[in-house]
């Protein structure tokens, strides 16, 4: 790794690790842009590489949520279990894929993050204010809500937990991202977790379906080892940063800013593939 890129790569870590501890998610889809666009690899070399970023990260968060009691493991251990098949099937596909069409889809998987995280940052204000201000009425509670709250949760369907995970999966499979602004809603709606629990265990989710990844993709490629070493552990760095920074930073307006930084770059991204998806 020559001297220039290690200047580029050390950067790039240190920033998506800061979003991944400050956000809670979201920032190793930037891994990919930076490898591909700053660091001058393939998009089929990014989608590999981020997952070695994806995996570090989930492992450094990991340990961080087990300490603190918030990783339920063997619901972890069996939604990450189910997802395997779909990682397998979405790193075999992302492979036979065209580069330019995988950046094209990259760039709309980006431009779903933005929405879902200026989607979460407004249901966080909302919430701040009913419950910042005297005499406010309360938002009605659905029966899955009520029931979550009086202690009896909502029955779990094994169909849906199955359908679930093997889609968080082909999603990790595909793009090389964590997915976890994907897996820890999943986690609330179908297994019922609590939002701090969620977060802790989906890290365990991210975790598996990350190595399956990686070794379904063994084999078909060379990765730039000591590249994504510097990169992965200037991340791990930034995400302990980060942790510490959440309590410093106003969320609302950090979701929205990176969420702005997100949709800038997948409309750049676009405006780079489409035109060769067109080309005759």
């Amino acid at each position: 790794m020559s001297v220039l890129i290690a200047v580029t790569a050390l950067p790039c870590g240190l920033v998506i690790g800061l979003l991944l501890g400050a956000l809670g998610g979201g920032g190793s889809v930037l891994a990919v842009p930076a490898l591909v666009y700053l660091l001058g690899q393939s998009p089929h070399e990014a989608t590999a590489g981020a997952l070695v970023v994806v995996t570090v990260g989930a492992v450094t968060g990991l340990v961080c949520h087990a300490r603190a009691g918030r990783v339920r493991w063997a619901a972890g251990a069996v939604f990450g279990a189910l997802g395997t098949a779909g990682s397998f099937l979405g790193s075999r596909w992302s492979a036979a894929l065209d580069p330019t069409v995988l950046m094209a889809a990259f760039a709309g998987l980006m431009l779903v993050v933005a929405a879902m995280l200026l989607v979460r940052g407004l249901r966080a204000a909302r919430e701040a204010d009913g419950t910042g201000l005297p005499g406010t009425p309360r938002p009605v509670r659905d029966s899955r809500s009520a029931a979550a709250s009086s202690g009896s949760p909502a029955p779990i369907r094994p169909a849906r937990v199955v359908a679930t995970a093997s889609a968080v999966g082909l999603l990790t499979g595909f793009f090389g991202v964590g997915g976890g602004f994907v897996v820890v809603p999943a986690l609330t709606l179908v297994l019922g977790l609590e939002m701090p629990v969620a977060i802790g265990t989906s890290l365990l989710v991210i975790l598996v379906n990350s190595l399956t990844a990686l070794g379904t993709r063994a084999g078909t490629g060379t990765l730039d080892w000591p590249l994504l070493a510097g990169f992965a552990a200037c991340a791990a760095v930034g995400s302990n940063l980060g942790n510490r920074l959440t309590s410093r930073l106003r969320p609302q307006a950090l979701t929205t800013a990176f969420a702005g930084l997100v949709t800038v770059l997948a409309v750049a991204m676009a405006a780079v593939a489409l035109p060769h998806l067109w080309a005759p």
